[in-house]
């Protein structure tokens, strides 16, 4: 079988292929989307990033993103280090991402 080729134009379809290991929904993939795509990859919560990510997905205090935020480093999306929280490396968006799947 050759190899199956996923047109991926926006960063919520990019992390929506991950989402059969992640599982998450679909406020957590776009909170998550949005934090990728308006964060420093390095510190993806800062307040002038999690007020603008509230703004983006529909939340009207951005606080609210802290719920939101937990759920994505319990679920394996985040990674914490110190005060700061990155994507886990395979979510940031590449030009050119190869999967192997490899069973048995």
């Amino acid at each position: 079988m050759g190899p199956i080729r996923i047109n991926t134009d926006t960063t919520f379809k990019y992390v929506q292929i991950f989402n059969g290991i992640l599982e998450l929904t679909q406020k957590e993939l776009a909170v998550l989307a949005e934090l990728i795509d308006v964060g420093d990859p390095k510190d993806l919560c800062s307040i002038e990033t999690k007020r603008q990510v509230a703004a983006n997905v529909g939340l009207e205090d951005f606080n609210t993103l802290n719920n939101y935020i937990k759920r994505l480093k319990d679920k394996g999306a985040l990674i914490k280090k110190g005060n700061k929280y990155s994507p886990v490396p395979y979510l940031i968006p590449k030009s050119k991402t190869t999967i192997n799947i490899i069973h048995g």
